[in-house]
């Protein structure tokens, strides 16, 4: 008997426009790279803290591939909260020096509804909340744009730790929590066109939590958003596979194939030229794209 066809999430509305560039989730996947501007940054601790250094890193990110640049000013950990003005600091200026430079997607990883109007105005085409609307200002600044949100799920106040969590299903609970902030962000005056979901592998979740979301996306994907996948260097794949930060790149890569083949159709990721190279593969084995060529037994020598 053969086999059924490779899972393809029902997508309410699969072709996006996102600034300066369309995608078509129903035949591609897109690759966010990460830059964050903090002394603290949970993966590089603080290696694109510097301006130069950032910017830089957004455009050798750009030039690696990455369809989406995501810029980070404040750390989702616990500790102490950085002020706004501040983080408006950190990320605006790296913001505008990428905008100037290239049509690439940039997201903002901020909860604040000022960084965000501010971020916007800047050249931000995404709003990457990782908060799940916990500032209530949030939404009615991205409606009054033209700048998609990703909704993400996490239990904690920002900055705040969230011991021990629980949950009765998993992936029913985050998918009740999502669609909630769905339709919180809908009666702000958001279209479904700009929404994107986000299940916050990690983020108030054990080890257990975050491989059964992965195990598990699919039943995420058919709530029919597109699903980012933040899984890049995450603690759930250093616990797995007892690995150090430094040493997760084989096993975020296996994460992010296994979420895409599950759904997902953007990506979170460090390293840019690896995971650009791994989604190409994805997609052609799923049937959404053609090999760049085709050469191997194709004629009468074999070479």
């Amino acid at each position: 008997m053969p086999r059924s066809e490779p899972y393809l999430p029902p997508l309410r509305v699969p072709v996006r426009r996102i600034g300066a560039r369309t995608f078509d989730f129903s035949r591609q996947v897109a690759v966010m790279a990460v830059v964050n501007r903090t002394p603290d940054s949970f993966f590089d601790q603080g290696r694109t803290y510097a301006f130069d250094r950032a910017v830089d890193a957004c455009f050798e990110a750009v030039a690696l591939g990455a369809d989406w640049v995501d810029i980070g000013g404040a750390p989702f950990a616990p500790g102490e909260p950085v002020p706004v003005e501040e983080e408006i600091e950190r990320v605006v200026p790296v913001v505008a020096a990428l905008r100037a430079g290239s049509d690439v997607v940039i997201s903002v990883d901020t909860f604040h509804a000022a960084v965000a109007r501010e971020a916007i105005a800047a050249g931000a085409t995404v709003i990457n909340d990782t908060t799940g609307l916990r500032d209530p200002d949030l939404a009615p600044v991205v409606a009054a744009s033209e700048a998609t949100l990703v909704i993400t799920h996490s239990l904690a106040e920002p900055r705040k730790p969230f011991p021990r969590p629980q949950y009765d299903d998993v992936v029913a609970d985050v998918s009740a929590f999502l669609l909630d902030r769905v339709s919180r962000a809908k009666a702000a005056g958001i279209p479904e066109e700009r929404l994107i979901i986000d299940p916050g592998h990690d983020l108030n979740k054990n080890t257990l939590h975050s491989l059964e979301l992965t195990r598990r996306l699919s039943e995420l994907a058919d709530l029919g958003y597109p699903v980012l996948a933040a899984v890049s260097n995450k603690d759930f794949i250093g616990e797995t596979l007892d690995a150090p930060r430094a040493e997760r790149l084989e096993g975020s890569l296996a994460a992010a194939v296994i979420s895409v083949m599950n759904g997902a159709r953007i990506v979170r990721m460090h390293d840019v030229r690896a995971s650009v190279a791994a989604m190409r593969m994805t997609e052609a084995v799923l049937g959404l794209r053609a090999p760049a060529y085709l050469k191997h037994n194709m004629g009468d020598v074999n070479d």
